[in-house]
């Protein structure tokens, strides 16, 4: 059990929970453990386990959803750059994660490993599965993606797309609520389509994928 005894406690423990959030404990879109779990583990009470999860909550790194708990919605946010992101327009956000995922397609089909190909598959099962629930959704599509960028073993790109996460999350989220048509059959084969790409080493067709779906997005945000 780790204790946390210096105030501020709640400081410390979202410090300490983000932390092993950073080192892989719990994934992106993965539940926390409750408080009754996560509180005796930190060595204090309920009430600053609930304020540590707003704060990160605030910055971005989990979301509460009502009757379901706490999720991990990002995975390494910095402050300056969440900042920077938050100022930003959405569009103006898409067009970055647009040079980003691009790239990281391109990288990924000449890099990846039997490693990445199973996570990527992994990704795209899962996303499979929550094409209902809206923020559950979101959380499974941004991971299919995030699991494409790291396959692209660049380790700038991925600090990228993990800044870029919570800003886009939000747009997706509103988007989606007012268009009602996500997890569509069609958008999930572009989905199935640019893992393939990746799978089978077409660097260009991943590439093209990648900036085609981004520009969609782009022109349904606009």
């Amino acid at each position: 059990m780790t204790e946390l005894r210096r105030a501020p406690l709640a400081d410390q423990a979202a410090e300490h929970l983000l932390k092993r959030i950073r080192e892989g404990e719990w994934q992106l879109g993965e539940k926390l453990p409750g408080e009754t779990t996560l509180a005796p583990q930190l060595g204090v009470g309920r009430s600053t386990v609930r304020e540590a999860i707003r704060q990160l909550a605030g910055r971005g790194v989990l979301a509460s959803r009502q009757g379901s708990g706490v999720f991990v919605t990002a995975l390494n946010v910095r402050e300056d750059w969440d900042s920077v992101l938050l100022r930003s327009d959405i569009v103006s956000v898409i067009e970055a994660r647009a040079a980003i995922e691009t790239e990281a397609a391109t990288l990924a089909a000449e890099r990846r490993t039997p490693t990445d190909v199973r996570a990527i598959r992994r990704a795209l099962a899962h996303r499979a599965e929550h094409r209902t629930d809206l923020a559950a959704h979101v959380d499974a599509d941004t991971a299919l993606h995030r699991s494409i960028v790291a396959a692209a073993h660049n380790p700038i790109l991925l600090d990228l797309f993990d800044g870029c996460t919570p800003r886009v999350r939000q747009a997706m989220i509103e988007m989606l609520r007012i268009r009602v048509d996500f997890g569509s059959a069609a958008d999930h084969a572009a989905h199935e389509d640019l893992a393939t790409a990746i799978i089978e080493r077409d660097s260009d067709g991943a590439a093209a994928l990648s900036r085609n779906h981004l520009r969609s997005l782009k022109e349904a945000l606009a």
